[in-house]
């Protein structure tokens, strides 16, 4: 692909050509992330972090690699509705949200649809000899590359960014009340 992404669609910031991008598999116990090389050519495995120090970790690994974009995996069921999964999957788009405004980092948040990649990281892990328990702790990882790959390999097809963008909040008064809305 030649010449810039477009921009993106809401009031972020347009990434530099040449940036990181990273790629994360949010599960209720672990949460894997992989992060993409400078070109967003290739996935690699990060870590495994545990759910409830994820968000944080995340956005200290967003500041340290300087990353521009991070891309949630979304899952849908395979006729395109959202259940309770998705729902957790955007709750720690808003977790992470947060988390990257302590560290002051104001990169994109994209939710990219990733309906069996979990399925698959289980097949290719099977497939290339891990037993079930040994692969627990690199499925999440795994996952979240396939998300960041897919993702990378439509930027690289399309031109475009992958995925729905998240509106962070950039202050708490940004955040509408929900009792005003159902008035």
């Amino acid at each position: 692909m030649t010449g810039r992404l477009p921009e993106s669609d809401g009031p972020f910031p347009e990434p530099s050509p040449r940036h990181v991008r990273i790629g994360v598999d949010v599960g209720d116990v672990r949460v894997g992330v992989a992060r993409s090389d400078l070109d967003g050519l290739l996935a690699t495995p990060v870590e495994t972090m545990p759910r409830e120090h994820a968000a944080a970790g995340i956005a200290n690994l967003v500041a340290e690699t300087e990353a521009q974009v991070v891309m949630v995996g979304l899952p849908r069921s395979l006729d395109g509705h959202e259940g309770a999964a998705a729902l957790k999957a955007r709750a720690f788009c808003d977790e992470l949200g947060a988390a990257l405004r302590k560290v002051g980092v104001g990169a994109q948040l994209r939710l990219v649809d990733e309906r069996l990649t979990t399925v698959t990281a289980h097949q290719a892990l099977h497939t290339s000899g891990r037993k079930g328990r040994k692969h627990r702790a690199v499925v999440d990882q795994v996952a979240a590359v396939m998300i960041l790959q897919q993702a990378l390999d439509i930027e690289r097809s399309s031109g475009r960014r992958p995925g729905e963008p998240v509106r962070v909040p950039q202050r708490p008064t940004d955040v509408p009340d929900h009792e005003e809305e159902q008035a």
